[in-house]
This record gives C-alpha cells, sequence and structure tokens, in this order.
C-alpha cells in the first residue's frame, strides 16, 4: 500500500487519537474505555509504517502518537489502581466497623490475658518460668540486652532484608492460625488469642522486672500498632466465621459460611496490609538502636494514634454503600 492511501485510509483514527490525549480531552482519554483499542491499532500503525520505510514525517508523528498514547494509558492504569486500592481500603474499614461485637471480643481476649499474666509476672518473675523454658527466657534476655547493636533475635546488621522476611513470614503465621482456627467453631481463634496475649504479657512482665525496659518498649510499640492490632483483627474474622457454623440463623450452615467468610477475608485483607507495614518497621526501624528512645516511642504511639483514627474515626467509614 502506497504512503498516502495509508495514511488517508487511518488519518481519521489518527486524529481521534490525537484529539483524546491533548490538552482537555486527557483527562476523558483516562476514561475512554476504547482508548486501549485505540492505542494498541496506532502501534500496529506505526509498525507497519517502519517496516514499510514510509516517510520520516509520518514516522516521527505516530511515535509521538504512540509516546503520548503510552503516558495517558499510564495515568489511566494508576488511576484505577489507586481506585481500587481505596475502594479496598473502604470495604476493610467499613466491614471492621460492622464487626465490632467480634472486635470487642478479640481484644478482651487478648489484652485481658497480657494485662492479668505481664501483672503476676511483674510482682513474681517466677511466673515466667511456668509458661516458657528456662532457655526461652535466657533467648528472650539476649534480644532485648542493651548491649546488642540491634534489638530482636540475634542477626547481623547487614541482614536487615532477610530479618524483614522472617518477619513477614512469621507474623502472618500467627494471623492465619487466628483466622483459620475459627472453622473449629471459632475455638482455634480464641486459642490462639489466649495464648499470645499470655505470652506477650510473661515476657513484658519479665522484662520490665528485670529492667529491659528502655529496650522492650522502644522496640515493640514502633510495629505493635500494626502487628498487634492485625493480629486481634485476625482472630475476630476467625471468631465472625465460628459463630456463622454456631448459629447460621435463617441461612444453612454452608451458606451462613460463605456469607461470613466474605467479610471475614476483607478484614484478612486489611491484616495482611497491616502485618507487611510492620514487618518492615520491625527490621528497619524497631531493631535500631541509633534512634533516641524518645523519638521511638513519640513515633510509635504517633503510629497507634494512626491506625485507631482510620479504623474507628475516619470518614472513610461513612461510605456505606461500598459494603
Amino acid at each position: 500500500m502506497r504512503e498516502r492511501d495509508f495514511e488517508s485510509q487511518h488519518a481519521p483514527l489518527w486524529h481521534r487519537f490525537e484529539q483524546q490525549v491533548a490538552g482537555g480531552d486527557a483527562r476523558k482519554a483516562v476514561l475512554d474505555e476504547q482508548f486501549p483499542q485505540l492505542y494498541r491499532q496506532l502501534c500496529h500503525h506505526l509498525a507497519m509504517a517502519r517496516q514499510r520505510d514510509y516517510s520520516e514525517a509520518l514516522v516521527n508523528r505516530l511515535n509521538r502518537l504512540v509516546m503520548a498514547g503510552h503516558h495517558q494509558l499510564y495515568r489511566r492504569e494508576q488511576r484505577l489502581g489507586l481506585e481500587m486500592v481505596a475502594r479496598a481500603l473502604a470495604q476493610f474499614v467499613i466491614t471492621l466497623r460492622h464487626a465490632r461485637v467480634y472486635l470487642i471480643c478479640a481484644v478482651l481476649l487478648f489484652l485481658l490475658p497480657a494485662l492479668v499474666v505481664g501483672s503476676a509476672t511483674y510482682f513474681d518473675h517466677s511466673v515466667a518460668y511456668s509458661l516458657m523454658s528456662p532457655a526461652q527466657v535466657a533467648d528472650i534476655e539476649s534480644m532485648y540486652d542493651p548491649d546488642n547493636r540491634r534489638i530482636g533475635p540475634e542477626r547481623d546488621a547487614e541482614t536487615d532484608l532477610v530479618m524483614f522476611g522472617y518477619y513477614i513470614k512469621h507474623n502472618i503465621g500467627i494471623a492465619f492460625r487466628a483466622f483459620a482456627g475459627g472453622i473449629f467453631l471459632g475455638i482455634g481463634s480464641v486459642w490462639v488469642l489466649l495464648f499470645n496475649g499470655v505470652f506477650l504479657g510473661a515476657v513484658a512482665g519479665y522484662l520490665t522486672q528485670a529492667g529491659f525496659s528502655e529496650t522492650f518498649y522502644p522496640f515493640v510499640i514502633g510495629h505493635g500498632a500494626f502487628e498487634l492490632t492485625a493480629i486481634v483483627i485476625s482472630g475476630a474474622a476467625g471468631m465472625m466465621v465460628g459463630y456463622a457454623l454456631i448459629n447460621p440463623g435463617r441461612f444453612r450452615r454452608v451458606e451462613a459460611l460463605r456469607l461470613a467468610a466474605a467479610k471475614a477475608v476483607r478484614l484478612m485483607y486489611g491484616a495482611m496490609f497491616m502485618l507487611l507495614v510492620a514487618a518492615f518497621l520491625e527490621a528497619f526501624w524497631s531493631s535500631s538502636t541509633q534512634l533516641p528512645v524518645v523519638l521511638k516511642l513519640s513515633v510509635g504511639a504517633g503510629f497507634w494514634l494512626l491506625v485507631l483514627w482510620f479504623c474507628f474515626f475516619s470518614s472513610i467509614g461513612q461510605r456505606r454503600e461500598s459494603y
């Protein structure tokens, strides 16, 4: 095909595409469902023009349009991605607020044992040895020794990235057990919350009594807002599933389980994201001994306020149409 015929045949498409990516129509181009198809056709025309050795002016024109289309398509995909993330966050927050009864139960199952055991261990350190082996207690003391270059499990200073992966695996494992335990009529979720509450209380009480407060609390508070909240949310999701099996209401038990699981999974998406943030902070921020204690405590308190505000007080919870 001669260049003149080629240009005459496809000029309307090029002109339409050019209008979409120019000036005030750029936003419309991002939203136009036909835009990706037009972009692919234009790329094909550019390839044909190069293959047939058409004039440099035509090839340059098509190349400019392709480059402009690429930028618009990238913006379109970026916008759609942000909209999906925003929608997922809205569904997570709204589902969480609707599940407040399960969440309150999960908080109590985790927090009360932690406070009771923590207080008992603080006044009598032998309580820790009734819950942990002497080797475990020694390891915990070693982890929070003020003389360590990094706080937490023993590792070289150059392996923060490896520890990031370790924390992801460890934390997600706990959260998954808290959630999956719901299939056993919620008993598994209750057990995971109780166990982790008791263990955290024993560690906190023992280390406080032993004089490791300046290393333990600055370490925990940084990532704890995300990690502990995510574990509690996972337990609440598991109890939601368990209660659907115990009391399916007017639904068949399988149908009640399916409906509860759909809501519980929304909670788990948010919990998994929180655990990723927690793992990053634990590996690169919490374990550092170079940062002032006051700074770590202040930032950690800010994280707690941020998480509580986002989950329970932010305006995203008003978008009930997303539920």
